[in-house]
């Protein structure tokens, strides 16, 4: 039995209403991510809170942009992006690439020059890939990228996570070490 009572929902679980759909969803913590791209007119990025892994073998990722999104059909066009996951103390480079801004990498310490997809300095990680498919979900379009390098910062560095519709801090007071063999049941 657990050690929690189900609390009587607050709202109908049947309803097709956006408001509540973005409600309740917005109960499950994601994190923050710019994709980013090089295009012959220049770099392209845009935030993302839909990004996740999707296999192992082959390695494959997907993230998750507005249907009528510029940044998403020019990285789909260039065939290759670098997933920037941003660190808690980048909230203004999440609002840059979230919004209209003419210059959006004039925010951040961004390394143009030396890669096919620019990287962000002080991200908690970067997963470079190669367009593997791309589709429409409903209102969006998914981006599957199959991934060809990958890296991550030290340990320190903590994510910035997308929470009930606010920008907000991964508690350090829950930062509890669980052992992975705990985490057997993962790999069936």
């Amino acid at each position: 039995m657990s050690a929690f009572p189900l609390a009587a929902p607050d709202l109908p679980a049947t309803s097709a209403d956006p408001a509540v759909f973005r409600r309740v969803l917005g109960h499950v913590p994601t994190s923050v991510s710019v994709v980013t791209t090089t295009t012959p007119q220049g770099p392209v990025g845009v935030t993302v809170g839909s990004f996740t892994s999707v296999s192992l073998e082959p390695p494959l990722v997907v993230f998750y942009c507005g249907r009528h999104s510029g940044s998403a059909d020019a990285i789909i066009a260039s065939g290759h992006f670098c997933v920037n996951v941003l660190a808690e103390d980048q909230r203004r480079v999440c609002a840059a690439f979230a919004g209209r801004t003419a210059d959006r990498f004039a925010t951040g310490d961004w390394d143009l020059a030396s890669r096919a997809a620019p990287h962000l300095g002080g991200a908690v990680a970067w997963i470079e890939c190669d367009v593997e498919d791309s589709f429409p979900a409903g209102d969006h379009v998914a981006v599957v990228g199959r991934v060809r390098s990958l890296a991550a910062a030290d340990g320190r560095r903590k994510p910035l996570i997308f929470h009930r519709g606010q920008l907000v801090r991964l508690d350090r007071a829950c930062g509890v070490h669980a052992p992975t063999r705990s985490f057997d049941w993962w790999d069936f």
